[in-house]
């Protein structure tokens, strides 16, 4: 049964499960720094029913606590995702801070050089996270098969790594193993 708060957030929810909060069907709108009045439905239930070709090894709760982005990342926007996501992570609401990363680098690009290069869809102005983010809790959309090929063309750096280090250095390639972290490729097992 939704309680008050998440009818005042937008969030209006049939469960198929209250005690393991399974969501099936869920209306969110959203109303954060960088998208109002956004409302997307979702179709398929949390972090199940996936595309065949992707198939993340970390979930975006699993991302949030090993520490991505800088901490940088859905820190206005928490209304919209489990509260659950957030117990644990390592947040930096106001600047980047890369000493919040697993692996203690920067390895972002600015939000600017992803809109420049047209990796940006209006759906999901924070970039791939954010679509990762609502695809993870249910949403599915026109962007779905661009966001999965960007997710697999990432994969190389995987290779990179295994081609390059011992198994289990970290201290070898930081940047492109927390880049992986990014993209929900757990880079600690490499």
């Amino acid at each position: 049964m939704p309680n008050m708060q998440d009818e005042e957030r937008g969030a209006h929810r049939r469960f198929v499960d209250e005690q393991t909060f399974k969501e099936v069907e869920m209306r969110i709108q959203v109303n954060d720094k960088m998208q109002r009045g956004y409302v997307y439905m979702t179709s398929a239930p949390a972090g199940r029913d996936f595309d065949p070709d992707f198939a993340p090894q970390l979930t975006p709760k699993q991302m949030l606590r090993l520490g991505v982005f800088g901490g940088c990342y859905l820190c206005d926007c928490r209304d919209e995702f489990p509260a659950s996501w957030f117990e644990g992570a390592k947040l930096s609401p106001g600047r980047p801070d890369p000493s919040l990363n697993f692996f203690k680098v920067r390895a972002s690009q600015p939000l600017s050089i992803w809109r420049r290069k047209g990796w940006i869809h209006p759906d999901d102005p924070r970039g791939w996270f954010q679509w990762y983010c609502r695809y993870y809790r249910g949403r599915r959309s026109v962007d779905d098969d661009r966001q999965i090929r960007r997710w697999q063309a990432f994969r190389r750096h995987v290779s990179q790594i295994r081609n390059h280090c011992m198994k289990g250095d970290f201290s070898c390639r930081p940047r492109q193993r927390q880049a992986l972290l990014h993209w929900a490729y757990d880079s600690r097992l490499i």
